[in-house]
């Protein structure tokens, strides 16, 4: 029975919720907004009549902001596997969003990078979707903002550093553009 809590925040044993309890909630609503944030994306996408997919818009802004990458590189900025990043690619080439081009430094790599339609079509989506953003901070008190700016700001520092385990988190953009970001 212990670490369940009640409503008024303490365990159902009567003492004060452990740090356990501390994590899950904030686990909780930081879950809650990546699905926020994630339905905020699908929603820019469909606003500016795009039939790409969250994945493929994820794709799209990593590649956009890495400049021009290697197969290899998109991938592990993705966390996928090669064959699935060039699936990607291949998709989003056919849709005149991706170019590939040899790399003029060794003639057996590809290199990627958005096209200007690829590019355009980020830039409006992330604008949309900063748009949306905007109006749901614009609503909530001040303080509220200044505390949410703060714990943004120590939630992004501890995804950019190593976790505990000594694996390295996602980078900020990943975190951003990933699903969380997508």
């Amino acid at each position: 029975m212990t670490g369940e809590r009640a409503a008024d925040g303490r365990d159902r044993t009567g003492g004060p919720a452990g740090p356990t309890d501390e994590t899950d909630e904030v686990t909780a609503a930081v879950m809650g907004a990546a699905r926020l944030l994630v339905g905020l994306s699908a929603r820019a996408l469909a606003e500016v009549g795009s039939a790409l997919t969250l994945p493929q818009l994820r794709t799209l802004v990593v590649l956009d902001s890495s400049g021009p990458v290697k197969l290899a590189a998109l991938a592990a900025s993705l966390g996928v596997n090669a064959s699935t990043a060039m699936r990607m690619v291949d998709r989003l080439e056919t849709g005149g969003l991706v170019d590939r081009k040899v790399n003029p430094e060794n003639r057996r790599e590809v290199v990627l990078r958005t096209t200007g339609e690829g590019a355009g079509l980020v830039a409006t989506v992330l604008e949309h979707r900063h748009r949306e953003v905007a109006a749901l901070v614009g609503r909530l008190p001040v303080d509220v903002r200044s505390g949410l700016v703060a714990g943004l700001r120590a939630l992004t520092l501890a995804a950019e550093g190593p976790d505990p385990g000594g694996s390295a988190a996602p980078d900020a953009q990943d975190v951003l553009a990933g699903d969380a970001g997508f």
